[in-house]
């Protein structure tokens, strides 16, 4: 918190000169480090975590600590930190966003914080976006850390619990973030501690942080079970919507998205599927297949959207153009897309456990991130995460020629243009990296470039697995690469002899991405570490983005480009302003997006927590739960007696539904009687019903042997019930959620009818537990063997929400899964 105050009264410019001036505390050290010996070099790390215990604090140790690791890096590694390394380092410790560009050594400037956080021993977590990345980094950083003594764990899916206890238990920990989310969820759904992977969450350094903390900011991970739902109704519809026709029957709005059913559409329903009211209560199940369907057909597009391999539907990633392997869009989309594909329909799940990575990640005690790109996302960094964006200088001045784009009035005229200046570099050998949106657009350069006789290669979500083959040849003389927008993410294309002289990397973008991140990421391929390099972006005012989002101004110029020649263009610094605008105000809707979603997830967490906490209480006790029992059995008697004796005058109480409940779920029938209920008040009855409870609770604990078997019996029947209640209620918020934003038609604030909703679901969900918990102790036949359960997931997922999957309401977030 002190570093965040500071940093609001600080511009850039102060920060960067505090950052320089502990950077040339950390230099004026390196004589001194190099005279050491390796054994001496070593010791430093047994040195700080003594001084550490002792009370120093991390923050006095930077300077010596980040000078120590230093030198170990240039012994162990050949590497030897940049001063704006050392300063990326510091923003790092600090909790902050390291803005570094491409090829200016992230992965070694984290090399210090981590091992400056380590030495406190609760854990230092390096997180990145794939396994690939993890374990490369785990081995190549790994050695550094051994070399001084600290222990490295890599966290991957394919592991133990065991495995991924030890690697938790490591002081520094590499892992992605989805296995970290999911072990979080595993660890508050086992019944044992001994099956807990995870330790309190204490410092993480997140690679690539915009791509985890915006781009897949509303993906919630998700455990999940089977729902038994018949398929056959998606193939229904499917059927009846592929004989809809647009306009007459349904309308799409182009900006938002979002589809719909006109009153005709609605008619042709009413008569196909032979009901009175498409929009009466009983016919809601209909009317989401048919909204599914229609979204399946006419918004989600094939080879953009996903694609169809091996008989099955595959999520291709709008953020890197990767398959999403085994990820599956949720709430029935994924199966209406199967049906409109005619490949087999698998069946719907139920979540079990759920986290965003907006909540997960804002559990630790600190967090920092690195990236090439997050300056234009620095509010929301900001105002949810408490992290400040801190634009690290580059080593070298960058001379990247970032030219205007390039303005066409079709997509023909402009593919053309593209594969004409392809054509011209690749004749003089310089290597050419074209970037594309989609894998349809990537596919169809390619076919041009066929045409015109230019080899080269292709990569995206089809053959992502040649991906390391590719970018390593990428920068090499006359290679031509088409990429989707995998090429922005962890790659570093390394020039080849001679292409400085023919100019660098050459970037071609094919299309404006809806984030200016994306496009700069593109853009970063080039020019690393002072390389020289050119980037240019062809665009249509046929594009998409321009057709959504463009400016009465640029639609303007289209009209006046349709009267001139074909070929016409224009290249002129306003073009690429007027885009920037439309891409800003892209951003700006996804950021209202985010925000709104994690105000309602906000709710869920809140929950989330006290169910968490508690369970994780239950489970961890070695003594006895009567603390916990007990006042539940109280409570439950309680709220029963006061609701049966509302009334002022007690002969109208209903003394024999408490009679009822008692014989039911406290005691047997022949302990209590209406007539030992007559004649009392109402805190009569209910101390009469707590002491012939707790006698009965009593005599049957004491049929088992000794406390531990008791203590085992409660934890079986806490568990069994928070689990099954738990799961039961994220179902009902779920749906809760689904349907809120139709209140907005009633004039009512969705947000705030959800979180009452929410509140009062959760307090009845609380009263159930304590009834059945009551219930089961009470009742149950005592076996000497109980064994706690667990619930047994079908699947771990991955949920994806989606701008194109809106629907015309106001609460119209709908989700992607993955099957893990």
């Amino acid at each position: 918190m002190a570093h965040l105050l500071k940093r609001i009264f600080e511009n850039d410019n102060k920060v960067l000169k505090r950052y320089g001036k502990i950077a040339d505390k950390i230099e004026a050290l390196s004589g001194t480090m190099e005279a050491l010996s390796d054994e001496e070099l070593k010791a430093k790390t047994e040195e700080f975590k003594n001084r550490y215990a002792k009370g120093e604090s991390l923050d006095d140790m930077l300077v010596e600590a980040f000078a120590t690791v230093r030198e170990a890096a240039r012994r162990v590694l050949g590497l030897y930190p940049f001063r704006v390394q050392l300063m990326g380092g510091v923003s790092l410790h600090e909790g902050n966003i390291s803005e570094m560009k491409t090829g200016e050594g992230k992965t070694l400037t984290a090399t210090m914080p981590v091992y400056l956080n380590a030495i406190a021993g609760e854990g230092a977590h390096v997180v990145t976006v794939n396994d690939y990345l993890a374990t490369r980094d785990a081995e190549e950083m790994g050695e550094l850390y051994r070399w001084m003594g600290l222990t490295v764990g890599l966290n991957l899916n394919a592991k133990t619990s065991a495995e991924k206890r030890e690697a938790y238990l490591c002081d520094i920990t590499y892992s992605t973030n989805n296995e970290l989310g999911f072990d979080y969820l595993r660890d508050n759904m086992v019944v044992y501690k001994e099956q807990m992977v995870q330790r309190p969450l204490n410092f993480a350094i997140l690679d690539e942080v915009d791509s985890i903390l915006i781009d897949e900011a509303r993906t919630p991970l998700i455990i999940s079970g089977q729902a038994n739902k018949s398929t056959s109704f998606y193939t229904r519809c499917d059927f009846f919507v592929k004989g809809l026709k647009e306009e007459e029957d349904y309308t799409i709005d182009l900006q938002s998205k979002s589809i719909s059913l006109t009153e005709e559409g609605i008619e042709k329903a009413e008569g196909t599927f032979h009901v009175d009211n498409l929009y009466d209560i009983e016919n809601q199940a209909l009317v989401h297949h048919l909204d599914q369907s229609l979204r399946a057909n006419y918004i989600m597009l094939l080879d953009i959207d996903y694609v169809v391999d091996d008989n099955a539907v595959k999520i291709v990633d709008q953020f890197t153009g990767r398959i999403m392997e085994g990820r599956r869009y949720s709430d029935g989309l994924h199966q209406a897309i199967e049906a409109k594909e005619n490949v087999e329909i698998q069946k719907e799940s139920k979540t079990m456990a759920t986290i965003t990575f907006q909540n997960y990640f804002r559990m630790y005690k600190k967090l920092s991130g690195m990236t090439g790109t997050a300056k234009t996302e620095e509010e929301e960094f900001r105002e949810i995460y408490n992290m400040n964006v801190i634009a690290i200088p580059t080593n070298r001045p960058l001379i990247r020629d970032d030219r205007d784009d390039l303005l066409y009035p079709t997509l023909e005229s402009k593919f053309k243009a593209v594969v004409a200046d392809i054509k011209e570099r690749h004749a003089k050998g310089q290597p050419i990296l074209v970037g594309t949106v989609a894998v349809e657009t990537s596919e169809l350069i390619s076919d041009l470039l066929k045409k015109a006789g230019i080899p080269h290669e292709i990569l995206n979500a089809k053959n992502n697995f040649r991906e390391a083959e590719i970018v390593i040849n990428a920068g090499q003389p006359g290679a031509v690469t088409i990429a989707t927008n995998m090429a922005g993410r962890g790659t570093d294309i390394k020039l080849g002899p001679g292409v400085k002289e023919l100019g660098g990397l050459s970037v071609i973008g094919t299309e404006r991405h809806e984030s200016r991140r994306i496009d700069n990421q593109l853009r970063g391929r080039s020019g690393r570490q002072g390389d020289p390099g050119v980037s240019q972006f062809y665009l249509s005012l046929e594009d998409d983005l321009m057709k959504r989002f463009g400016s009465e101004r640029i639609r303007m110029v289209l009209e006046q480009l349709k009267i001139a020649e074909d070929n016409a263009v224009i290249q002129s610094r306003m073009i690429s302003r007027q885009v920037e605008s439309a891409q800003k105000r892209v951003e700006g809707n996804n950021y209202d997006t985010r925000r709104n979603v994690l105000k309602y997830d906000d709710v869920m967490r809140e929950q989330r927590e006290v169910i968490y906490s508690q369970r994780q209480e239950v489970i961890l006790e070695n003594d006895s739960l009567n603390y916990v029992t007990i006042p539940m059995i109280k409570r439950t008697i309680k709220r029963y007696v006061e609701l049966n004796t509302q009334q002022e005058d007690a002969s109208q109480w209903n003394l024999d539904h408490i009679e009822d409940f008692a014989h039911t779920t406290l005691v047997h029938p022949e302990d209590l009687s209406v007539e030992d209920l007559e004649g009392k008040n109402a805190g009569e009855i209910e101390k009469l019903l707590v002491d012939l409870s707790l006698a009965n609770y009593e005599a049957k604990t004491s049929e088992l042997n000794g406390k531990e078997q008791v203590l085992e019996f409660e934890k079986v029947v806490v568990l069994r019930v928070v689990d099954r209640k738990w799961t039961d209620h994220i179902d009902q918020m779920d749906q809760l959620r689904q349907g809120i934003g139709l209140r907005s038609y009633g004039q009512f604030n969705p947000l705030t009818e959800y979180q009452q909703e929410g509140f009062t679901l959760f307090e009845e969900m609380i009263g159930e537990i304590e009834h059945d918990v009551t219930r089961l102790l009470m009742k149950s036949q005592i076996r000497q063997n109980l064994e706690r359960e667990q619930a047994k997931p079908s699947s771990d997922k991955k949920r994806v929400r989606r701008k194109s999957d809106k629907m015309k309401q106001s609460d119209n977030e709908k989700v992607q899964t993955r099957l893990g």
